[in-house]
């Protein structure tokens, strides 16, 4: 089976508001680019793909993030699932958005998945108390 991409604006607008709830001032939106894909063999929700600096060189681009969400997946779940998967590969944008992946093992003195419960924690309670 093919993979169909499809440009998803709902997701981009989830972004935004992420990103500007949960205080992520480094993500430049306008260089994050959502897509829906069905056909995907993956058993991800969504993943994130970055445009490395080897690219951006012979391209003459700025660096740039996709993130791709697994539409027979990620439709399916809830809400609030939604949002922790989101928050999850926004997680792996790194802070100079470089282009580059901030990957699951640790790095520094902080997991990647005690990054990724604070991002959790930041939006779920500033959520709540608006």
């Amino acid at each position: 089976m093919k993979i169909n991409w499809e440009e998803a604006p709902d997701v981009k607008k989830e972004i935004i508001r992420i990103s500007q709830r949960v205080g992520l001032s480094w993500v430049k939106s306008s260089s994050i680019y959502c897509f829906r894909s069905e056909g995907a063999k993956t058993r991800a929700y969504a993943r994130i793909w970055g445009l490395s600096r080897i690219w951006q060189q012979a391209l003459n681009l700025k660096p740039a993030y996709i993130i791709e969400v697994i539409s027979e997946r990620f439709d399916r779940l809830s809400d609030t699932e939604r949002k922790k998967a989101l928050l999850h590969e926004m997680a792996h944008i790194p802070k100079n958005f470089s282009g580059a992946l901030v990957p699951h093992i640790k790095r520094g003195r902080q997991k990647f998945s005690m990054k990724v419960r604070k991002y959790e924690d930041n939006y779920f309670t500033r959520r709540s108390s608006n």
